[in-house]
């Protein structure tokens, strides 16, 4: 692979990133808060095991990567001096250095085919997702992870690394779990196969629906009547990720599946 190749991957990287509205609508961000933490509990698994794979378990969770895969590795003197311009806009510091380590990482892969050997998941893409969905996160003095509308703990790098997949990377799947106000997932009882979500509102009233792959979400009756006979159980968000997943793309997901 040529250079230019390995430019090109880190100049459409850097594209992507320049096109996020860093500084965008509240509101806009609080309605993706769920798709959002999904992405953000899925770079976490992924990079603890980048981070187990190059020895890079000190500087878990938030680390350029390339420092770790390929010490002497430096972009093109073009490409370097865009990306510091662009690092100079104002961001958190983890958001920085993972937008840095996304740059890096992808003309880095053009030039080391051991990374794809390795067949770890793209690390990098799953954060990308999450600052295209509402912008950078923050990082409270305790660690505490705060993405606008919704905050928690990353766990620990051992816990992450034995998580299954949590969320695919695909819009339809993150759209379709986005929603504004409060929210709980339901699924039948005898075959976890059809989803169902109650809605409660910021102006109040309460709504429930049931997801179709071809309908999207749609009103029903149905839940408040299962859960009178006992036929469902609340499930967890990445649970009613999964099953819209294989609604909306029809391949059920197997396990350790990127």
């Amino acid at each position: 692979m040529t250079d230019r190749q390995g430019e090109q991957a880190a100049f459409k990287v850097m594209e992507r990133l320049r096109a996020v509205q860093w500084d965008g609508d509240w509101s806009d961000s609080f309605g993706k808060a769920m798709s959002r933490r999904l992405l953000m509990r899925e770079y976490l698994r992924r990079s603890a095991l980048w981070a187990q794979t190059y020895s890079a378990e000190s500087a878990w969770p938030f680390f350029d990567v390339t420092e770790y895969v390929d010490p002497e590795f430096t972009l093109p003197p073009s490409t370097a001096h865009e990306l510091e311009d662009f690092l100079r806009a104002r961001m958190s510091g983890s958001v920085k250095v993972t937008c840095r380590g996304a740059v890096r990482l992808a003309e880095l892969r053009f030039h080391d085919p051991a990374i794809a050997a390795t067949g770890l998941p793209d690390l990098y893409e799953p954060l990308i997702r999450l600052y295209e969905r509402g912008g950078e996160f923050m990082e409270d003095n305790v660690g505490a992870l705060d993405l606008t509308g919704v905050s928690f703990r990353p766990g620990s790098l051992q816990g992450n690394a034995s998580n299954t997949p949590v969320v695919a990377l695909h819009d339809a799947v993150l759209d379709a779990l986005d929603v504004e106000g409060r929210v709980t997932f339901y699924a039948s009882d005898n075959d976890r196969g059809t989803v169902f979500r109650r809605l409660l509102p910021q102006g109040g009233g309460q709504h429930e629906e049931v997801f179709s792959g071809r309908l999207g979400w749609q009103p029903t009756t149905r839940l408040s009547a299962m859960e009178t006979d006992g036929d469902c159980v609340r499930i967890y968000d990445q649970d009613a990720a999964r099953i819209i997943e294989e609604a909306l793309l029809g391949l059920p997901r197997v396990a350790g599946q990127e």
